[in-house]
């Protein structure tokens, strides 16, 4: 029986047909891969790279934004006068012509312009093209319109009041009619005072004039005559120094009391 040659070639076929094959050295020679060698093929080649040099140190990282501290802010130059500066207004009612550029404030008035401060209980304020503005305050019935300006370059405030108050930002000029006064203040010390029927203040030249007359009357001034308090402006003394006796002089000598008069006349 050839059954065991049979099973060999069969056994030869399917190892041949399962082994991967590769190519013949020489043309036509196709000699088949045997499974030991083809296990030997299908090893990982393993590769020897060079060692890498060392890397050079990496440049130190800047500090953020956020750890460098900011500069400091530059100082602010001089604020411009309370002329050139945006009026600010609160009223219980306003009345505003685009047109005509007027405005009319009623109901406890206040108007701030840089440190330029106006109550009163209404205010009607006009503006020209070139952007000047004058205004006109009225009092309550038995009250003062109020007006207060800090003085440029001082801590001094000027004060002011009247039954009606006009001012002018043209011109910086305001006025002060009927039962006027005018308060000049060195910090929060009253220095100067002025009373009459009205005032006329030049914020520019610092120069006031104050009229009398009938409307000036009261119980307290029933002649209507202008009364002024104006303190003198000179500096406050410096502390005395006390003066050594010089070399020269030498020192000053003391007087001793006498018992009686004449009494250093007798011999």
């Amino acid at each position: 029986m050839k059954y065991p040659t049979l099973l060999v070639m069969t056994a030869t076929v399917l190892a041949a047909m399962t082994s991967p094959t590769v190519p013949a050295q020489q043309a036509g020679s196709a000699k088949p891969v045997l499974p030991a060698q083809a296990a030997s093929a299908a090893k990982p080649v393993l590769l020897a790279l060079p060692a890498l040099p060392a890397s050079a140190p990496l440049p130190a990282k800047p500090a953020s934004a956020a750890s460098v501290a900011p500069p400091a802010p530059a100082a602010s130059g001089p604020q411009p006068p309370d002329r050139d500066m945006p009026m600010n207004a609160e009223s219980d009612a306003l009345r505003y012509d685009d047109l005509k550029q007027t405005s009319v404030f009623t109901g406890k008035v206040v108007i701030t312009k840089g440190t330029t401060i106006i109550r009163g209980e209404r205010v009607d304020v006009e503006q020209d093209p070139e952007g000047y503005q004058k205004a006109t305050v009225l009092a309550a019935p038995g009250k003062l319109a109020f007006y207060r300006k800090k003085r440029e370059g001082l801590d001094e405030f000027i004060e002011g009041e009247g039954e009606r108050i006009d001012y002018d930002s043209r011109t910086d000029v305001v006025k002060f009619i009927r039962q006027a006064v005018l308060r000049r203040y060195k910090g929060a010390v009253l220095a100067d005072e002025s009373t009459g029927s009205q005032i006329n203040y030049d914020n520019v030249t610092d120069v006031f004039t104050v009229d009398g007359g009938p409307q000036n009357r009261s119980l307290t001034n029933p002649t209507g005559r202008v009364r002024s308090l104006l303190s003198p402006r000179n500096a406050v003394p410096s502390a005395a120094v006390p003066v050594a006796p010089s070399a020269a002089t030498g020192p000053v000598p003391s007087l001793k009391p006498s018992p009686a008069l004449g009494a250093g006349d007798k011999k």
